[in-house]
Order: C-alpha cells, then structure tokens, then sequence
C-alpha cells in the first residue's frame, strides 16, 4: 500500500470549552484532490492551520511522508514541501505579477548567501514565466498584482503557492468572490495540474458545484467532527450531511 503524503491522526483543538477540531484522522495520497466542506464554524481553516504549523493542536498528530510534523513552525512546514492559500489574498499589491511568483519561491533557493549571488530573478524566471502561462495570466504579468481584478488576483495568490513546486498544497475558499466564468477556468487549471504533474491538494470550499466536479474525495465537517467522507456522489447522498450542511 502507498503511503500517504498527508497523514492526521485523531487530531483536536480547544479553545477553552470550545472544541474547534474534535478527534478528526483522514489521509491524502499522492495525487490526490480532496475536498474539506462544513458550515460555517465547522473547524475547517483551524484544522489547515494545524496542519500548518499556524496553530498549536491540542491533541492528535500531523504526519507528511511519514515525517512527524505536528508543532513544526510554519515556515518549516514550507520547506518541508507544504503550500497554501489563505482565505485572504496575500499578494504584494505594488509587485508585478512575474515578481510576485519569483518571490513566493525565492525563499526556497539555497542558503542565503547563494540568493544573494543569485541572478535579479534568483533563477527563476523561466519557472515564472511557465506559470504565467498555465494559469493565463500573460497579458497582466507586468502589471502591478494590486491593480488586477479581485478574480485575477486570486488567480496569482494560487499560482504563488504552486512557484515553490510543493508537493502538497492546501487552498482556502479559492473560488470564493470570483465570478462564474473563472471558478469555470479555475477548476480547469486545478485539474490540469492535478493530471499532468501530479498535483496533490486540499481544498475548502463552500462552493459545492465547484468541491464537488473537482475533488476525487469529500470531506465533511460538522462541529469540529468529520461527519462523512467519501467520493462527492456518496457524500451528496449521506442523510446526516444533507440534513446538516445541505439543509434538506
């Protein structure tokens, strides 16, 4: 059996008497898309930052190639080969776009001193420049990101998190306040990604056409609990979903 890329084990956080992320365990395959759905304040953004390093569980465990990572600092998890995507966009308004994705991996190339020799681009303009591509962006690459469209922009936050070539990447509402025609042209890029390079991600999503043709395996959670997993067809049909998420 291949072992996962992402394991979590029982996991919990506790704010006081409030239980965010309560005893969840899943795992994520290479290759993998996986979907993480629930109302609001059902613990999906807490149980990513736990992952994540941004918070401290309370209990469980975080494995990534079999690697403990639970406590791990956020930029060790990076390095580790983890990216990710905010619900919030974090682009650097006054960049362009071309130097928005060089500096989401920059960090990533060698020691310091090697960056500092490094060429203006620190070498990674091609990669750049690839991307800018894949996710069509050319006609906006010199463009500064802040003076993009809001659709536009999130098109550059998630080429960001892919610069650095992760292994694993996790994305927060990513079609959230993008009109139809890009949620459309976003699934399509996901997909690509996933098909030709292999691509493993996670996403959260409240957008259930979008969750549901995109993810191979749906999460879902309901009071920091996983109430249901499974391929998105058996998770629509569940009863306690519907009567707890889909309001049937």
């Amino acid at each position: 059996m291949t072992q996962p890329l992402l394991a979590v084990d029982r996991l919990s956080k506790s704010y006081g008497a409030i239980r965010a992320v309560h005893d969840v365990s899943f795992a994520v395959a290479p290759g993998e898309i996986v979907g993480v759905i629930g109302p609001n304040g059902s613990g999906k953004t807490t149980l990513f930052n736990c992952i994540l390093g941004q918070t401290v569980p309370s209990a469980g465990a975080v494995r990534f190639r079999g690697t403990p990572l639970t406590g791990a600092a956020p930029l060790a998890v990076s390095r580790r080969g983890i990216g990710r995507t905010f619900q919030s966009l974090q682009v650097f308004g006054s960049l362009t776009v071309r130097d928005n994705l060089i500096a989401a991996a920059q960090e990533f190339q060698g020691s310091m001193a090697a960056r500092l020799l490094a060429p203006s681009d620190a070498g990674l303009g091609a990669r750049a420049d690839a991307m800018i591509e894949r996710f069509r962006l050319g006609r906006v690459a010199r463009h500064p990101a802040g003076s993009l469209s809001y659709g536009q922009q999130k098109l550059v936050d998630i080429a960001m998190a892919f610069m650095p070539d992760p292994a694993l990447v996790l994305l927060d509402e990513p079609a959230a306040g993008i009109n139809p025609s890009l949620v459309e042209e976003l699934r399509a890029l996901l997909e690509g990604l996933n098909r030709e390079r292999g691509a493993t991600f996670v996403v959260i999503e409240h957008n259930m056409d979008f969750v549901m043709r995109l993810a191979q395996r749906v999460l879902v959670l309901a009071e920091g609990r996983l109430l249901a997993e499974g391929a998105p067809e058996t998770v629509r049909a569940h009863p306690e979903v519907m009567e707890a998420y889909l309001g049937a």
